[in-house]
């Protein structure tokens, strides 16, 4: 029998385990750093805001920069709400963000089920209309907007935020939408034509469920887009008690000339994103279910 020498003794199947275990903890070390390093990234201005909302006025004014706060106070969150009817202006991004995503989901997801299962004539010019309006950079149309709502007297009403919302979410939910039905087997609809089904009960009844995923992803992107839309909020609405939060975190104005309440726009800042994040936070299941649909197919 012939000896093995050093040199071949040490590349052994042990030390060859134990290097290539080494490698796979490198390699997951350097995954993680770098996934912590890009969500420090993500998150590093999130952070910097609510740290600001909890400083105090000295805090936030001192130099060189204070990153963590010496004391801690909500006087910022008290200071937007006795200032400003913060809550009403919560409430009226909330009523036009829910009208919007509503009517976004009534009137697209029907037209999206006629797409995904009707022979229509002009089919593939009518998606890519959809898909061209979804591209359209919608500030280009600020100006007929402008228009029309003063042709239609819709100044000064949630009219003037609801429709053009409306419009301009809806050609997303088209596309989203008829994606899903298009992956739903027609043999289920095939039964329930059998069993007496009428078009409407049946997408009310049977293909609405299945979509639901897909209807409550679509539903939180058009109204966190409604939410946070600036420019025909600040144009069509000038009535103090009908603005929305984008414009009231936008006109806060400090106590003095020249004043730029840091803290107080921080903590409106805050606020107003507050409900978004509760709102993804509750439906967070529903959303990934609705992201991932149709990834894996058979």
């Amino acid at each position: 029998m012939t000896q093995l020498s050093p040199r071949q003794s040490s590349r052994s199947p042990s030390s060859r385990s134990n290097r290539r275990a080494q490698v796979v903890w490198m390699q997951r070390l350097g995954f993680g750093l770098a996934i912590g390093a890009i969500v420090g990234f993500s998150l590093a201005p999130i952070l910097w805001q609510v740290l600001t909302s909890v400083k105090t006025t000295a805090d936030i004014a001192a130099i060189p920069n204070v990153y963590l706060p010496r004391q801690f106070t909500a006087e910022h969150y008290l200071e937007i709400f006795r200032r400003q009817p913060f809550f009403n202006y919560m409430l009226n991004s909330f009523l036009v963000a829910s009208l919007s995503t509503l009517l976004c989901l009534a009137i697209g997801t029907p037209a999206a089920y006629a797409l995904a299962r009707l022979r229509l004539p002009g089919e593939s010019a009518l998606l890519a209309g959809v898909l061209i309006v979804t591209l359209f950079p919608y500030i280009l149309l600020f100006l007929g907007l402008l228009e029309l709502v003063r042709m239609f007297g819709l100044a000064n009403h949630y009219l003037a935020l609801i429709v053009p919302y409306t419009a301009i979410n809806l050609p997303l939910t088209i596309l989203v939408m008829r994606s899903f039905f298009q992956q739903l087997p027609r043999d289920l609809e095939d039964s329930a034509k059998v069993d007496g089904y009428n078009t409407l009960q049946m997408l009310w009844q049977i293909l609405l469920p299945l979509t639901l995923p897909a209807l409550v992803t679509t539903g939180i992107l058009a109204f966190i887009a409604a939410w946070n839309e600036f420019i025909f909020a600040l144009t069509f609405i000038t009535r103090e008690s009908m603005k929305t939060i984008p414009v009231a975190v936008a006109q806060l104005s400090g106590t003095a000339v020249f004043e730029i309440p840091y803290g107080a726009l921080a903590a409106a800042t805050v606020v107003g994103t507050l409900p978004l994040v509760v709102l993804v936070l509750l439906f967070q299941r529903r959303i990934v279910q609705g992201l991932t649909a149709g990834a894996v197919k058979g």
